[in-house]
Order: structure tokens, then sequence, then C-alpha cells
């Protein structure tokens, strides 16, 4: 049962001969998941006569208030402005739940009545007073590798990890600069009697799946929370920060993802610094270079803070999704953010689609080229065994990948829009510059540009096209041409 979805669906809910029977209280569903890991769904209910209310905790990381909750004769129906519908059929001192998906099909679960509190947060842990970490020195240029979660979700294991490595090296993604192969969520298990963390079943040696990663001349990354679950509510790294840390550089972890999700429940938007510090400083005395990677949806604005938390790189936006309307209105607008991008420290507009057959080719293109000109770190989150050639020369064009690991390190700027054609602009070390020419229009446009428009009093002296990988002709008064739809024109200036 896919629950994630649950967190960002339509609730609904009913209950046949639901005016006989007394809902009232807590009741859990469990939720088997590969890696011999289980679950729980929580619906906390309150039934006042004819009307219902309550809350949803989805795997003791997210509520989800009822709203609009009343009963209907003998079926009771209930919901949020979610989209998935649950009914629930009383069944002796048991509820029988159908859970239909919008679009994704139904199952059946049990839920059994439990004490209320087993659905409630732990207590809260006081946070430490706000004091800068050190910088670490990592990430001079945005990190590059890949990332399960966009493909693989819960699915992801120690073969696919293998795998994956294999897949790098084998393509010359790892020669191009993407060294990094970071596990999302859902790869742990429970504690041991010492409060260790231990991988669940689909991870049955995580030391020696860095090992392997590691002799291939990659970097292994894996994912937390501050709060006591993660997103997919497996176990976090609420109260257990310096242990964690400690345990991941005995595995020779070098890159954590470090997620908010459940620490919401406990801690408001005004606890982001120190919550985040607090596993900074754990990583800063673990002995071992690890990448700090913020992933806070872009909340606290982030960008002002981060640096001094520890953290290399912070998301700017909630998840992305593969398709042309979430990538574009992600990417476009990220140039305020600009001020904030330098070594060691980057706007990180999450990772990449590429490749997951959400976009056509062109607006795979088009999503490259705009995070390269934002210095975006770049993280593959296709299958990278089976891809195509396609999408292996998008994600391999070593003239755009350049751009986006420039050492001058500043993330390009939007210079104008009009028509939706967007000019974005990146200065570059040498003292040439990136020029990207998107169009946004659903049909292709013919494009004038004056190099006045491009910030500059004279013709360059070069121009190349860094998909087409040529030298362009330099007219005295600028460049014309058409754009297709979705497309860029990128270039580079001398």
């Amino acid at each position: 049962m896919n629950l994630r979805i649950v967190a960002c669906l339509l609730l609904a809910l009913s209950a046949t001969r639901a005016a006989a029977a007394d809902l009232s209280g807590t009741w859990r569903i469990d939720v088997p998941r590969r890696g011999g890991v289980t679950l729980h769904t929580y619906f906390v209910l309150r039934q006042h006569g004819a009307e219902l209310d309550g809350k949803v905790v989805i795997h003791g990381g997210v509520d989800l208030p009822l709203r609009k909750a009343h009963l209907e004769g003998a079926d009771g129906v209930f919901g949020t402005d979610w989209n998935t519908d649950y009914r629930l059929h009383p069944d002796g001192d048991r509820l029988r739940v159908t859970i239909s998906y919008s679009g994704h099909g139904s199952e059946e679960a049990t839920a059994v009545r439990v004490p209320e509190a087993e659905a409630n947060p732990p207590p809260v842990i006081p946070l430490p007073a706000l004091e800068p970490v050190p910088a670490n020195g990592l990430a001079p240029t945005p990190p590059m590798g890949w990332n399960s979660w966009n493909h693989f979700g819960d699915r992801v294991d120690d073969q696919i990890v293998r795998e994956t490595a294999d897949a790098l090296v084998r393509t010359g993604l790892a020669a191009a600069g993407y060294v990094y192969v970071n596990i999302d969520d859902t790869w742990e298990g429970a504690r041991d009697a010492q409060g260790n963390i231990v991988p669940n079943t689909k991870f049955p040696d995580m030391k020696a799946l860095a090992d392997y990663v590691h002799q291939r001349g990659l970097k292994l990354g894996i994912y937390s929370s501050p709060g006591p679950k993660t997103c997919g509510g497996y176990e976090g790294s609420y109260g257990h920060e310096e242990q964690d840390a400690q345990t991941f550089a005995g595995w020779g972890i070098d890159y954590l993802k470090y997620d908010w999700c459940s620490a919401g429940r406990l801690y408001p938007d005004s606890a982001l610094p120190a919550g985040y510090q607090k596993m900074g400083r754990a990583l800063a005395r673990s002995g071992r270079p690890i990448v700090y990677s913020l992933c806070e949806y872009g909340m606290g604005d982030v960008w002002k803070w981060g640096p001094q938390v520890g953290g290399n790189l912070w998301r700017t936006t909630g998840d992305i999704q593969d398709n042309w309307a979430s990538m574009s209105e992600i990417g476009f607008n990220q140039s305020r953010l600009a001020p904030y991008a330098g070594p060691g420290h980057w706007n990180d507009p999450d990772m990449l689609e590429v490749g997951n057959g959400g976009m056509t080719t062109t607006e795979y293109r088009t999503h490259f080229s705009l995070w390269c000109l934002l210095a975006a770190p770049l993280m593959a989150g296709n299958d990278l065994r089976t891809m195509s050639a396609e999408t292996l020369a998008i994600l391999s064009n070593r003239e755009v990948i350049a751009l986006d690991q420039d050492v001058l390190g500043r993330q390009g700027e939007r210079l104008s829009s009009r028509d939706a054609i967007e000019i974005w602009t990146k200065p570059l070390h040498d003292g040439g510059r990136a020029i990207g020419v998107f169009n946004r229009n659903d049909t292709a446009k013919a494009v004038q540009l004056a190099w006045k428009e491009l910030g500059r009093s004279a013709p360059p002296k070069t121009l190349r096209d860094l998909w087409q990988h040529r030298d362009l002709p330099v007219a005295a008064d600028g460049w014309s041409g058409t754009i297709l739809a979705h497309d860029v024109l990128l270039l580079r200036v001398q």
C-alpha cells in the first residue's frame, strides 16, 4: 500500500451501519513493506452523534486533519481535500478498510483499536542553541551523482545500488563527474539494543556495499530525518544524531540527505536551523568527510542559514514531478536565489527527472540545461542500467556539465522574459558567459536577440552551441533563429 501517496491525496471514509457503531477511538492499520519492515497508519476518530472528526496519522510522520466529517444514514462519509478513499466496515472489534487510490486501484486492510497514545509523537527533545558549524570544505562545485527515489522509490535494494554503480562506470557518467550513489528513503530497519540503526533486509551489509561502491572510484550516500520517522515511515535519527553520524562514518558513507518529514510534528518551522545544526555538528564530529544535504522543501528561507548549520546544499522547493509543468515551475523560479549559491553551499531545486519518461527528449534537454545554468546539484534520478542513448547523451554532455561545474561557482540568473521567451545568463571563471534562451511556449517561436540584450556592447569573439557541439557564425547585430516548443538554445560566448 503506497501510503506516501496518501500524504498528498484526498481522504474520504464511509462506514456501513456507522449509525449503530461508535467509531470513536484510535485505529491502526499495519502495513508490511519489503525489507521485513511493518509501518503503521492510524485513524484517530471522534463521533458526536451524526458528526465525525479527527485525523489520520500516516506512518507516524504526517497528520492529516479530517474536514467536513459527517454520517449519512447507515453510511459515514467524511474527508479532507486529498484524493484517496477509505471505506470502513465495522467487523466486531475491528474495521475492514477498503482503500481506493485515484487512478491507482484499491486494496483491503484491517484496522484494530489501539491506545490513542500509540499514535502520538514521542516527547519533544529540546534543541541546542544555535552556534555556527565550521565549514567542512566539501562540494566546491555542485555535487553530481544518482539518487534512487525518483525512479525506484521503496523498491531500492542492495542489488540495484551495486548495478547502478557499475552502470555509472560503464556508461562513462562517472568519468563525466557523477560520483555519488545515493540511497534515499526505505533502507532503514530498527535499532538494536544499544540504539544503533540497523538496515532492513534489503541491505544486508551496508559497509560491504560502501566498499563495493568505493572500489569503483565512487562515493555512497544515504538518507535520514531529524524526526522520529522518515517521510516513508521508517526509522529517523531523532534523539540518535551523534550515534547515527558515527554509524554512517563507520560504514563509509560520503553524503547524507536529511529530510525534515516527521520533525514537523514536534517542532515549529522556526526550529529548522537548530534541528539541522544538530546533525551538522554530529557529522563534523564523525571523523569522516560527509556532504550534508538539507531537505526542508525551501521552508524557513534555508538559503540564509544553511551554511551556518554545516549544510553543503539545501532544497529550495517541494518535490519535483516528472512533467513539464512541475519542472518548469521549479526551475524558472530560482533566479532570486542566485546570491546564496557558491562553492561549498548550493541551492538545490531537486533531483533530475531526465529519462524517467514523463517528458520529451526536448523537454529533458531543457531541464538539464536549466539545472546546469542554476549551478544545481546534478543527481540523476532514472534507471541508469537501461537508459536510452538519448538520455545518456543528455546526462553526459560535458560541454553543458562544464557550466554547472564551473569553478567560479556563480548561479545563473534571468536577464529577461517576454512572450514566454526567457534569457538566462551565467558568468564563468574564464571571463566568458553561458547564455540560455528558453522557449516556454507550446509552439515554435522565431527569436531575434540583439547583443545588447545579452548584456554586451559588442559582438562576442566566439559563439558556441553546446547541444550542437559547434561554433556558430557571429553576426554584427545579434542572433536570430527558431526555437522549438519547450526547447532551449544554450550558448557559450567568449
